[in-house]
């Protein structure tokens, strides 16, 4: 039974169509131009970033007097109610699972945010089990994130697969261990020249059946 590693935010998750959504709603409420949303999207990074640097921008770029943890909230918020699961994306992780892999995901962020975006989307009745770098002391790409899902599995990384969107915390980490990986291209080129997906896919399901179909 192969262990199934993936990220969860704009790869399992559409994290980045909600934080989007959000954008162009709060802009509209401002008065701010359109062509601020690439400048709010940029300033996000993919939730790379923190959300408080991000509330801490918005006010100053727009001389808010609300407080910043109350827009920090507004955007927790608003991002946990706007994101769904594919229920393609649920089929596709079933039947991975009646085919014998083990999904897990593995998840940089705050424990609280994270197990909460499982729970309510109900991606939680899909997984093995989950990993997330708040609760484990150790983010994506450091090696020892993946051995914690494996160990969590009781199982080896040996033929493990990793799908993710981010070239560094999750190619990037799946080379480092030596574990095989589909990167989620999002409609963007590979630049990184010190390693590289096994696989590319334009979403999670092409990515899942690639992944199968290694067997």
């Amino acid at each position: 039974m192969p262990l199934l590693l993936l990220s969860l935010d704009d790869t399992l998750l559409d994290r980045a169509g909600a934080f989007r959504a959000w954008a162009t709603d709060f802009l509209g409420r401002v008065g701010a131009p359109a062509y601020d949303l690439d400048w709010l999207l940029s300033v996000d990074a993919d939730g790379m970033g923190s959300t408080w640097d991000v509330a801490e921008a918005i006010k100053e770029r727009y001389g808010l007097r609300e407080a910043a943890i109350d827009l920090v909230e507004e955007i927790r918020g608003e991002l946990m109610g706007r994101v769904r699961l594919d229920p393609l994306t649920a089929c596709a992780l079933a039947i991975a699972e009646d085919a014998g892999w083990v999904p897990v995901v593995v998840t940089n962020g705050e424990t609280r945010q994270q197990e909460e975006k499982l729970r309510k989307t109900g991606l939680d009745r899909y997984l093995a089990d989950w990993i997330i770098s708040e609760d484990v002391g150790v983010r994506k790409p450091n090696p020892r994130i993946f051995a914690i899902a494996a160990e969590r599995a009781r199982m080896r990384l040996g033929g493990a697969w990793l799908i993710g969107d981010s070239p560094e915390a999750d190619i990037g980490g799946a080379a480092g261990v030596g574990m095989r990986s589909v990167w989620l291209h999002r409609g963007r080129r590979w630049s990184e020249p010190r390693y590289a997906p096994t696989r590319t896919a334009d979403g999670v399901i092409a990515a899942i059946a690639e992944v199968m179909a290694s067997r």
